[in-house]
């Protein structure tokens, strides 16, 4: 059943048998592979390019979104403006200098955009800012 000693009593055997480490560990590789890519999941908005720089910032800021049909969400959550402001109200306004970040589809109308800015500011916050991403260099 296991090797011998010359004099006939069995030895006791304290390799570890890696192969089914190794096949546990493929296996758990290809879920993580398939699987990642379905983890990053978002709202499509199609940001303005600007040459500003980013700023640094200590705490997570609340972000809301402006898709290109004009439908607001917070943190990835789809809501009207309504209930954005309740949101907001409910939810944030423990700390009111967060910063809260708009990101906002280039094709939305800059009225709805700064109708959505006075919602927030209406709430009491007053660090809102916009997101962009830098001009493509050709």
């Amino acid at each position: 059943m296991g090797p011998t000693r010359s004099n006939g009593r069995k030895r006791l055997v304290s390799d570890i048998n890696v192969t089914p480490l190794v096949d546990v560990m493929l296996v758990l590789l290809i879920i993580f592979m398939v699987t990642a890519p379905m983890m990053t999941q978002g709202i499509d908005v199609d940001l303005p390019e600007t040459t500003s720089k980013s700023l640094r910032q200590e705490e997570k800021p609340v972000s809301v979104t402006i898709n290109k049909e004009g439908g607001l969400s917070i943190n990835n959550i789809q809501l009207s403006r309504a209930l954005m402001i309740q949101e907001l109200e409910k939810n944030y306004t423990a700390n009111k200098d967060q910063p809260i970040y708009i990101r906002a589809d280039k094709n939305v109308t800059y009225g709805h955009v700064m109708a959505v800015m006075e919602d927030i500011k209406s709430v009491g916050f007053n660090k809102v800012g916009m997101i962009t991403v830098p001009p493509e260099k050709e």
